[in-house]
C-alpha cells in the first residue's frame, strides 16, 4: 500500500489532522515542539460516491472502499538537515513514504505557539523546501562519488546516472526541488532510483481555524500558499481546518453534516484532502460488482487489464484471458449490466487495454 507522509513545522496541526484522517486518536497532539517523535501510521478508506450507487445496482449489503496509508512525521525545524531538532531521523522517514502533505498553518491564535514567533505559510514553506533541498543536494554529491569510478569506465548505467545527477546538482544548488528540474521521462525514471524528497508529489494542506473555514477562499494565508506553491514548486493546494476534522471524528455521518452545515461548508476538507492524494500518487480506481460484494480496486494510471487483475490475485494476471467491462456513467445510465449488454456497452478486452478510472470489470482467467 502506498504512503502518504503529513510533514510541517511544529504545531501547524499534524498531528490533529493525522488523527481526523485515520478517525482515531492515536498521534498526540500538543502545544510544544515535537510531540510526534515516532512516526504514526493509519490506513485511510478513500472516499466515493460511486460505490454506493454500485451497491444499489448489485444488491449486496457489502461495500469495500478503496484505501492509502497516511504517516504523521515529527515536526522539521531550520537545520534539520544538519543535524538540527529530529534531523536525520526525520528527514529518514520522509524518504520512506511516496508523497508528502505538507500541513500548513494559516492562521492566528496567541494560544498556540510558533517556532518562528508570527504566522507566515510562505516563510515555513520555504524553510522546509530549503532543508530538504539541502539534504538531497547533499545525496545527490554522494551518488556523483560513488558512480565516477564506472561512469568513467564506460559503464553505460554509470553513465545514464551521472548525466542525470549532473542536471539535478545545479538545480539544487540553486534552491530549487527536484521535482522542477525539466528531464526526460527516462531520465526522470532515474532520478526517482535516487530516492531525493523533493522528487516526491507534494500537496500543501492549508490548515485554517473553524471561522474561517467558509471563507477559506479569500483567505490572504491561503491565496498567497496557492499562488506560491503554484509557480515556484508546481504544486497544488487544498484546505482544511484540523481542529473541526479532529471535532468530527466523535461524530455520527448524520450529526457530522448537521455541524458542517451550521459552518457553511458542505464537505469535510478531509475527503477532499484524501482524494487530491489518491490523485497525486497515480492511483486510480476500477469496481467488481456483484451480489457477494461491491469493492474498489486500486491500481496506477495506465495499469493494462492483467495488470488491474493481479491486484485482486497474482493468478489473475498469471491465468489472464480477457476482461469484461462496462463504463461506470454507462451502467448507471443503463441501470443493471443486462441492460448494458444489450445496447453494446457490455465490452470484451484484451490484454492491452488499459484500464479506466471507473471501469466495472469482470475478470476470466485460467491456471
Amino acid at each position: 500500500m502506498l504512503k502518504a507522509g503529513i510533514v510541517g513545522l511544529p504545531n501547524v496541526g499534524k498531528s490533529t489532522l493525522f488523527n481526523a484522517v485515520t478517525r482515531t486518536r492515536k498521534a498526540q497532539a500538543a502545544n510544544y515542539p515535537f510531540c510526534t517523535i515516532d512516526p504514526n501510521v493509519g490506513v485511510v478508506t478513500v472516499p466515493d460516491d460511486r460505490l454506493a450507487v454500485l451497491q444499489k445496482i448489485a444488491k449486496t449489503n457489502v461495500v469495500i472502499p478503496a484505501a492509502i496509508e497516511f504517516v504523521d512525521i515529527a515536526g522539521l525545524v531550520k537545520g534539520a538537515s544538519a543535524g538540527e531538532g529530529l534531523g536525520n531521523k526525520f528527514l529518514s522517514h520522509i524518504r520512506e513514504v511516496d508523497a508528502i502533505v505538507q500541513v500548513v498553518r494559516c492562521f492566528e491564535d496567541a494560544d498556540i505557539h510558533h517556532v518562528s514567533g508570527s504566522v507566515d505559510p510562505v516563510r515555513d514553506i520555504e524553510t522546509i523546501t530549503t532543508e530538504l533541498v539541502l539534504a538531497d543536494l547533499d545525496a545527490v554529491n554522494k551518488r556523483l562519488e560513488r558512480v565516477a569510478k564506472d561512469a568513467k569506465r564506460g559503464d553505460k548505467t554509470a553513465l545514464a546516472e551521472q548525466g542525470v545527477l549532473h542536471k539535478l546538482q545545479p538545480h539544487l544548488d540553486s534552491g530549487k526541488p527536484a521535482l522542477t528540474v525539466e528531464l526526460t521521462p527516462e531520465e526522470r525514471a532515474i532520478s526517482r532510483l535516487f530516492w531525493l524528497m523533493t522528487d516526491k508529489p507534494t500537496i500543501f494542506a492549508c490548515n485554517v481555524k473553524e471561522s474561517d473555514l467558509a471563507t477559506a477562499e479569500t483567505n490572504p494565508y491561503v491565496l498567497k500558499v496557492r499562488d506560491y506553491v503554484g509557480g515556484h514548486l508546481a504544486c497544488d493546494a487544498v484546505v482544511i481546518s484540523a481542529q473541526i476534522e479532529s471535532d468530527l471524528v466523535d461524530l455520527s455521518p448524520e450529526e457530522a453534516s448537521a455541524f458542517l452545515a451550521e459552518l457553511g461548508v458542505k464537505e469535510s476538507g478531509v475527503g477532499s484532502l484524501i482524494r487530491a492524494t489518491y490523485k497525486l500518487l497515480g492511483l486510480r480506481t476500477y469496481f467488481t460488482a456483484g451480489e457477494k460484494e461491491v469493492r474498489a480496486w486500486t491500481i496506477h494510471d495506465g495499469d493494462t487489464a492483467p495488470k488491474a487483475a493481479g491486484v485482486i490475485h497474482s493468478d489473475f494476471e498469471r491465468g489472464f484471458i480477457k476482461a469484461e467491462t462496462v463504463a461506470y456513467a454507462d451502467l448507471v445510465a443503463c441501470g443493471s449490466v443486462a441492460a448494458a449488454r444489450e445496447k453494446g456497452l457490455y465490452r470484451m478486452e484484451g490484454k492491452e487495454y488499459v484500464v479506466k478510472d471507473g471501469d466495472v470489470l469482470l475478470f476470466k482467467f485460467n491456471v
